[in-house]
């Protein structure tokens, strides 16, 4: 597919020509790759990378189209997408639209038949940093000054999370769970479900008294985009009702978490986003293969005297995975156990999430 002549230019001056797919827009975000093989659809559903533009590492995209059953939300917040080769004629009996009309419908912007390898590179060496898609005849001058201009916004869990709460059933129901929805995947939503949770979705800025009110047998953060230290809100939430729930976190939920207890947080160089991460579970020694998606990570010096023990550790650079505060019946983890797209080995979570709340109810 040969579509209209398009740039990226980065906040450093190194400019990448292709063609453009999806929106016909500019758009100023934070450029990040992520190593998946499969699930683009997942990854532009993914509220987490609002605001981001990613590149997939993969070099073929779009090839089996997209399908209904597969949305990680209804409307489709990422900044934008960056792919070697895009494929806009779909070979999967389940498609209904292809990746580049999916995109157009969500003001999406996108560019194929750039030099994914040597972008992938740079962002490895130098960091995540401010990219602008435009025409291909914007001069760089021009460029550079909307990069220099435009910033970042720092709202995108507001922007993502749902604005009143909203019911996700299943048959027969063993336990109800609060999911507080600071950009949460359907897929985790479906994960509790399929384990007989009834589940209330609510806003990231719930109160204390409201999740009272709703008389959950557990508590369930989620991931969302951006900064943690940005949502005030939420960790003020999880600081009030430690210790009174069984507490479950997921990425963001696990930075939340974290600084809920008085640990720190910081960015990491280019973050991680893929279905191949090596993470130990201490607890068990296994090894298990998982799929990320967060630019944050939670700094384990800061951990001491939290109360928060190191349950999960990253074996490519040592970073905290995932922490517990047994006696308080919380623990959280920084990838996404749900795995969708990614490996399975790490869905025994949400069982140990269930067996915490059965250990609750009957105590």
């Amino acid at each position: 597919m040969a579509g209209k002549r398009k740039k990226i230019v980065l906040s450093d001056g190194s400019e990448y020509y292709g063609y453009g797919f999806g929106a016909d827009k500019e758009s100023v975000c934070e450029v990040v790759f992520n190593t998946s093989m499969v699930g683009y659809q997942e990854i532009i559903s993914d509220p987490s990378y609002t605001y981001q533009m990613v590149v997939m590492t993969y070099p073929l995209i779009g090839n089996y189209g997209i399908a209904d059953e597969d949305f990680e939300t209804k409307v489709p917040t990422i900044g934008g997408l960056i792919v070697k080769e895009y494929n806009d004629m779909p070979s999967n009996f389940r498609y209904v639209e292809t990746l580049s009309e999916i995109l157009e419908e969500n003001g999406i912007p996108a560019i194929c038949g750039i030099d994914t390898r040597k972008l992938t590179r740079s962002i490895r060496d130098k960091g995540s940093r401010k990219v602008l898609i435009t025409d291909a005849d914007t001069p760089k001058e021009k460029a550079m000054e909307i990069l220099a201009n435009t910033a970042i916004p720092t709202d995108g869990v507001k922007k993502v999370s749902c604005k009143k709460k909203w019911y996700s059933r299943t048959a027969n129901p063993k336990f109800n769970v609060v999911a507080v929805d600071c950009g949460m995947k359907l897929s985790i939503i479906r994960s509790l479900n399929k384990r007989g949770c009834n589940v209330t979705v609510v806003p990231y800025n719930i109160t204390e008294e409201e999740v009272r009110a709703l008389k959950p047998d557990g508590v369930f953060f989620s991931n969302g985009p951006g900064n943690p230290e940005d949502v005030g809100e939420t960790i003020d939430l999880i600081r009030k009702i430690k210790g009174k729930y069984p507490i479950f976190g997921i990425c963001l939920g696990h930075q939340m978490i974290s600084l809920a207890y008085g640990a720190k947080t910081y960015k990491l160089k280019f973050g991680h986003r893929g279905g191949n991460h090596p993470v130990k579970n201490l607890k068990t020694g296994k090894i298990e293969i998982t799929s990320q998606n967060h630019s944050y990570a939670v700094d384990a010096d800061s951990l001491k005297g939290t109360g928060l023990t190191v349950t999960h550790i990253n074996l490519l650079d040592k970073t905290v995975e995932g922490v517990e505060n047994k006696a308080e019946s919380v623990f959280s983890v920084q990838y996404h156990p749900e795995s969708a797209p990614g490996p399975q080995d790490s869905a025994y979570l949400f069982d140990q999430f269930v067996a915490m709340m059965e250990e609750w109810k009957n105590a």
